[in-house]
């Protein structure tokens, strides 16, 4: 069943990138890459020097020959988009349309990963694999705008709700509802999101950190127990100096 999701997932993705045509698919790339990269200042910028955006125009070319056999030639165009860029994209894993890779160095996507339209990821990011059969998907599905934070790992044959931020260096092993942030070694759920892709969905300071928040309300009910005592010595609220009355 997961397996009859996942190739409707990569078919959808890939009908999509025909509708749209190459040249107008890549457009949207560049387009993503000024929404969501204030340090972008023209797009010959863009074109010459984000090695995100050139590992992803290089996978544009090398996931079709690779679909249609010729995958020696596929994995050598891939290989040399690693070594220009630092990062490395299976030719043959499906990528949806905006897919942004910020900064970049050391991103790794598997063969079978699936990833939809509008995604970012950071750098560090692995989107990898477990097993080692080559009959099944291994690596996971990442849904419509997703953020994952630098570092982040995602393993297996997971699902990643639409709307789903990825916490820096989070490791998730389980698939991901929608609209929701995931952090921690495993990854947590730990706050659900409105749908869509709103500006603040960038916004890395406003990542939750379950431990701080932990700490912070044990902090709260320290200070409220001390003064629930300090009260029973002292009826009256008056404090008593020196230990004296």
């Amino acid at each position: 069943m997961d397996s009859d999701k996942a190739n409707s997932g990569r078919l959808e993705a890939d009908r999509n990138h025909s509708r749209s045509g190459f040249w107008e698919t890549l457009r949207y790339d560049l387009r993503a890459v000024f929404d969501r990269d204030p340090a972008a200042r023209s797009s010959l910028e863009v074109l010459l020097t984000y090695p995100g955006f050139h590992a992803l125009f290089l996978h544009r070319l090398a996931h079709p020959i690779h679909r249609n056999g010729f995958r020696l030639f596929a994995r050598i165009l891939s290989a040399f988009s690693r070594w220009m860029t630092g990062i490395e994209i299976h030719p043959g894993a499906t990528i949806g349309r905006g897919f942004f890779i910020d900064h970049g160095m050391g991103v790794v996507i598997g063969e079978t990963t699936i990833i939809g339209s509008d995604v970012t990821l950071f750098q560090g990011v692995s989107l990898g694999g477990n097993g080692k059969d080559r009959g099944h998907k291994r690596h996971p599905t990442l849904g419509n705008h997703v953020l994952v934070g630098a570092g982040a790992k995602i393993l297996g044959d997971i699902r990643i709700g639409d709307g789903v931020r990825v916490g820096a260096n989070a490791v998730v092993l389980r698939s991901v509802p929608s609209n929701c942030t995931v952090v921690g070694i495993p990854g947590r759920v730990v706050r659900s999101l409105d749908a869509g892709y709103p500006e603040e969905f960038l916004n890395h300071q406003d990542m939750p950190d379950p431990y701080l928040e932990r700490i912070e309300s044990l902090e709260r009910i320290i200070s409220d127990l001390r003064e629930e005592l300090r009260f029973k010595k002292d009826p009256s609220g008056n404090r008593k100096e020196g230990g004296k009355e």
